[in-house]
């Protein structure tokens, strides 16, 4: 269990937040597993969040997106997994199950809490999947550091929620604010457009 040191100032606690990001920094030295939040249009709006496990994407919708504040519990979807270069996909989904412009709203990498290596995280996320929790630390553009995916048992098997842990990367911003893609700097009527050019 890692000790908390009280700050006494403004420089003080920024120098406690440049050390923890460089510890998320350390954590992720040897091959880390990437995620990906699209934002994704529909027929409602929400936001796939996608884990890499085992070649996949791990998926789940979240319809308020992901949340940088503690006290917000996120519901999440388990969805069908992805291929893993779907990770990679920006654009336009034509008209059937899932139409509608998507953006590469946050990427980045991640571990399973605890854990250094590939394996050991892999290893950890089958585990909170069948256990019906797992907690990690994301690396991304807009979301950073502990994050939890509980299941909602009550609610049935797919339906999970998605919690920030309290650290120094939660805040009260609401980050889905942050309309512009991490890949692209497109908006998502940027993209649209961009489909019927």
């Amino acid at each position: 269990m890692k000790r908390r040191i009280k700050t006494g100032g403004a420089p003080m606690r920024a120098n406690a937040e440049r050390a923890e990001e460089r510890e998320v920094e350390q954590e992720f030295a040897r091959d880390p597993l990437c995620f990906v939040v699209q934002k994704h249009q529909a027929s409602q709006l929400h936001y796939d969040f996608r884990l890499e496990l085992d070649g996949v994407l791990k998926s789940w919708a979240i319809p308020k997106g992901p949340s940088l504040d503690p006290g917000d519990k996120r519901l999440a979807m388990m969805v069908d997994d992805h291929p893993l270069g779907y990770r990679n996909f920006e654009g336009v989904l034509p008209e059937g199950y899932g139409a509608g412009a998507v953006m590469i709203w946050d990427e980045g990498t991640f571990v399973a809490l605890n854990q250094t290596g590939r394996e050991e995280s892999e290893e950890a996320f089958r585990a909170g999947l069948e256990r019906g929790q797992f907690s990690f630390i994301l690396a991304g553009e807009k979301l950073k550091g502990e994050f939890a995916l509980v299941r909602f048992k009550r609610a049935g098997e797919k339906t999970w929620l998605l919690v920030k842990k309290r650290d120094s990367f939660a805040s009260s911003e609401v980050v889905a604010e942050q309309d512009r893609s991490v890949r692209s700097g497109r908006s998502m009527e940027e993209i649209r457009d961009s489909a019927v050019d």
